[in-house]
């Protein structure tokens, strides 16, 4: 069975084209929504990733760092003035002798 296009009329083929035009944007607009969707998730997704590192590096940096403080506070020191250790006198700072200040 062959069909004639001759016999159609005019408007009834801009109508159709029309359809098919704006069916062919319609998919083009819904793959690029899609794709802009993935590559928002993507990049979530690896915001995500990296900044869970960098807390987990920060975290692990001052827990390592407090461990460091609280071991250095239990040691004694043989001086009494750190500048005794090194074979230095400490500086006098007028009517006060010098402190060792340390982490309580």
């Amino acid at each position: 069975m062959q069909f004639d296009l001759s016999a159609v009329e005019t408007g009834t083929m801009v109508f159709v084209g029309t359809l098919v035009f704006a069916l062919v944007i319609a998919l083009f607009i819904m793959a690029a929504a899609f794709v802009a969707l993935v590559l928002v998730g993507a990049a979530r997704l690896s915001w995500f990733v990296a900044a869970s590192v960098l807390l987990g590096l920060v975290h692990g940096i001052n827990a390592g760092w407090d461990r460091l403080l609280h071991h250095a506070s239990t040691v004694e020191l043989p001086g009494e003035f750190p500048g005794e250790l090194i074979g230095q006198s400490s500086p006098s700072t007028g009517t006060y002798p010098r402190v060792v200040l340390r982490d309580s």
